[in-house]
């Protein structure tokens, strides 16, 4: 009943939510931005989530999106799927967007519920739907409450399901019990949004991430989904292990999403500035030493385990 071949083969299984590398100035940095989605593609990321929560979508430009899609699907020439965040808090412009998407080349689209103004769980349905029904686009909705104090019902989630284009969901509520209650029936894939969950949901059946750590450890990501899906629990329990640390650091409550991610990508090499357009502001230098050092912990692990 599960759809999930047909979403991994729209979506891919190691996604990853990439960060939009800026100048000190606030523009986008070109260069940056080609830099990072080459690391990804070389650490086996077969999907790459842009202008999503960690890509800043809010301050994002139409025209900025554009460029985003084109410019990520010129790089990856196929070798990743290129899913374009398009969801805001109104209807038409969250369509415009997808259609927008659609024509730049993304390969599918990623919607958030509509954060805000909190409609009815019918208005978010009928919001999701049009933007569903805007392109040939396979859609992922996204789940996270407690960013859009607007979770998913259960049965709007199994309403949504029957729609032809809604493949699957990014689950980032948590709640790994109701889940894998949705998942036991549901035709629709479950893809876990929230890194420290990652073993727990692919054990429960999911069929990927979307991870803010695969920034950085979009390698060991792929090694954690190969070890469930050969059923090899105690690789990916020692896998699971070796990924807390950064985890951790990088969705921490202070510099999560982002922030974090844009302070990591630097100390390896891949982006030059951690600039981050306002509300957001970069991380302290206490902040950021956490971060470091969180992936230090991790390579050390690493280099004892060879």
């Amino acid at each position: 009943m599960m759809l999930a071949p047909a979403a991994a083969h729209a979506f891919g299984t190691n996604l990853v939510a990439v960060p939009t590398p800026m100048k000190p100035d606030f523009s986008i940095d070109e260069s940056g931005f080609k830099s990072m989605v080459k690391h990804l593609v070389k650490n086996k990321c077969d999907g790459i989530v842009v202008a999503g929560t960690t890509g800043e979508s809010p301050t994002l430009s139409e025209d900025e999106l554009a460029h985003l899609i084109r410019s990520a699907a010129s790089k990856t020439k196929g070798r990743a799927r290129i899913i374009a965040g398009v969801g805001t808090n109104d209807t038409m412009s969250t369509v415009r967007r997808a259609r927008l998407a659609a024509a730049a080349g993304a390969d599918a689209l990623l919607v958030v519920t509509p954060y805000y103004s909190r409609p009815s769980q019918l208005g978010v349905a009928t919001h999701l739907r049009a933007v569903a029904d805007a392109t040939d686009l396979p859609v992922m909705l996204y789940d996270v409450p407690h960013r859009t104090g607007l979770p998913l019902a259960t049965s709007t989630l199994y309403d949504l399901a029957q729609h032809p284009n809604i493949l699957a969901v990014k689950d980032a509520t948590g709640d790994i019990a109701q889940a894998m209650a949705v998942m036991a029936d549901c035709p629709m894939a479950y893809y876990c949004g929230t890194d420290g969950l990652n073993l727990p949901y692919l054990s429960a059946g999911a069929t990927g991430v979307v991870s803010v750590v695969g920034a950085v450890r979009s390698a060991e990501n792929a090694a954690l989904i190969k070890a469930i899906t050969d059923h090899d629990l105690p690789t990916a329990r020692e896998i699971n292990r070796d990924l807390i640390p950064a985890a951790t650091a990088l969705n921490s409550i202070a510099t999560g999403g982002a922030v974090a991610a844009k302070v990591a990508l630097r100390e390896l090499g891949v982006i030059a500035h951690t600039t981050v357009r306002p509300p957001l502001t970069e991380a302290t230098p206490d902040e950021a030493a956490q971060i470091v050092a969180a992936l230090a912990v991790h390579a050390e692990t690493s280099v004892r385990s060879a």
